[in-house]
């Protein structure tokens, strides 16, 4: 690495929100003689689609050094041990599954079983290939039972959050100002440039310049430095996602407040379901191309039971895709700006820590130099189309018939090479998650995750007609199995009990 001397002395993050406050937090860590500022426009909202995460926001907490006792009251925080599928499935038996985020447990006792159930229930054989009954946080979450296991159980357990994101947007930015970042306030309205095609500064509307050696753009789907000012080609999914809106409204929470999100599929889309130590967040994503906003609110309401209209509803926009290059000359772009997955997975937060976090890395290993610049863009770039794939998958093996969007979702050929290779070995047979290791298809998503989604739709061939389709003998007695991990859940407190402090 060359000397320090070509760190940048000043950055300037464009655009807050929880995006901008996480980069702005791991700068501050990582960067800690570097003027970092960020500049915060108070007429542009938090869009607030989701408020859940996966398993990668605890490990940007842990990596600026923030206590889950801090954090989680300040933002009506809950825990979450994986998301439940509702009616993505018609097939009895199948009209729902859960999916769990990985336990060591998986792998040691219940994932060979699981497998090797699937691999004969694709034979024909009459197995139980249901997900539901192979993992421990399925069964933890089936308890009500957090994901933080008392200290003699001796496996981990991953496990993501519910969090009111306004709340969390404000919380980082106090965490990070207390670290030395320089908050800003006011709006863009000219970005200037070198000669040599880098960002200089920005003119705000008081008419005074920000400069800076590197920019961070934040500034939400406008991404008015990468793809406004820079240029950067922006690629839709739209063929791939259909849905580009959503309502969204809150309702009261329930006593028990369940550790999972809950998505159920409707009539043009599904809808989720998020608890809070506060309220349900509820939110419908549709396509506009096949119900109109004020039939989705309609729908929404008459799904979560709202006979009036007490409940004041708001109505988004979403731009579903990704720009071809995250990182450009002395400018990366954070959250929104560098693109969005619809919230099927509860993934954006995950994408803006590894992008500000590789970036990091990679802008480090090459001396504070563009030296790393195409192979970061291309890690990203597989980040988000991994992520796209998985999210493509649920829509096209949907088991459902009842409307034109879920015939049409079912039919669609807009499918990435990756995914046909994907379907193509689990409905081949044989061992999946081998044939997917072997031919390097292994990415944002493990073999046990695409079983869980594959077998819990039931996207199974039919039964054998002969006298041999029960024959088949797993090797794992299922009694055994489920006192197995029962005994595991021995070591996990209730979620509600978790969320007092």
């Amino acid at each position: 690495m060359t000397s320090a001397a070509k760190k940048p002395k000043k950055v300037l993050i464009v655009g807050g929100g929880t995006a901008g406050w996480m980069a702005a937090n791991l700068l501050a860590v990582h960067w800690r003689d570097v003027d970092i500022s960020l500049l915060e426009s108070s007429d542009i909202g938090i869009i607030g689609v989701g408020e859940g995460s996966t398993p990668h926001l605890k490990f940007f907490f842990d990596e600026v050094g923030i206590d889950e006792s801090d954090w989680m009251p300040r933002c009506n925080a809950t825990y979450k041990n994986g998301i439940t599928f509702a009616n993505w499935s018609l097939i009895p038996g199948f009209e729902s599954y859960f999916h769990p985020f990985p336990a060591q447990t998986d792998d040691i006792f219940t994932v060979p079983a699981f497998f090797n159930n699937i691999n004969a229930r694709m034979q024909g054989y009459n197995t139980n290939a249901h997900p539901d009954p192979y993992f421990l946080e399925t069964y933890i979450t089936q308890q009500n039972l957090g994901p933080i296991p008392t200290e003699n159980f001796p496996f981990g357990v991953a496990y993501g959050y519910h969090f009111d994101s306004g709340l969390l947007g404000q919380y980082l930015a106090e965490k990070a100002i207390s670290r030395g970042v320089n908050r800003i306030f006011g709006t863009v309205t000219e970005v200037l440039m070198h000669p040599t095609g880098e960002l200089a500064s920005v003119r705000l509307d008081d008419d005074s310049l920000l400069s800076a050696d590197f920019f961070i753009d934040c500034s939400g789907f406008k991404s008015l430095l990468l793809q406004g000012a820079l240029k950067a080609t922006y690629i839709s999914f739209k063929e791939n996602l259909f849905n580009n809106a959503a309502v969204v409204m809150p309702t009261p929470i329930s006593e028990i407040i369940p550790p999972e999100t809950k998505s159920t599929a409707l009539s043009n889309g599904w809808a989720w379901k998020i608890p809070l130590t506060n309220r349900y967040g509820n939110g419908y994503v549709y396509s506009a191309d096949y119900i109109t906003p004020e039939q989705a609110e309609t729908e929404l309401r008459q799904h979560l039971g709202l006979l009036d209209n007490d409940v004041a509803a708001r109505h988004l926009q979403m731009k579903v895709g990704r720009v071809e290059k995250h990182w450009e000359k002395n400018c990366v772009a954070i959250g929104l700006s560098q693109g969005f997955i619809e919230p099927l997975e509860a993934t954006a937060l995950a994408l803006s820590f590894n992008t500000i976090s590789g970036f990091i890395k990679s802008y480090e290993q090459g001396g504070y130099t563009n030296q790393f610049e195409d192979a970061f863009n291309k890690e990203i770039n597989a980040r988000f189309d991994g992520v796209r794939d998985y999210i493509v998958c649920h829509y096209k093996v949907n088991q459902r018939t009842d409307s034109e969007y879920w015939k049409d979702n079912a039919a669609n050929t807009h499918l990435s090479e990756t995914l046909n290779q994907i379907l193509h070995f689990w409905y081949r047979g044989g061992d999946f998650a081998k044939n997917m290791y072997t031919n390097n298809l292994v990415g944002s998503y493990q073999p046990k995750s695409w079983a869980c989604l594959l077998a819990g739709y039931g996207v199974f061939p039919p039964l054998r007609s002969d006298e041999k389709s029960t024959q088949f003998k797993s090797g794992q007695d299922m009694t055994q199995l489920a006192d197995f991990i029962r005994r595991c859940g021995l070591n996990f407190k209730k979620h509600n009990e978790l969320l007092i402090r």
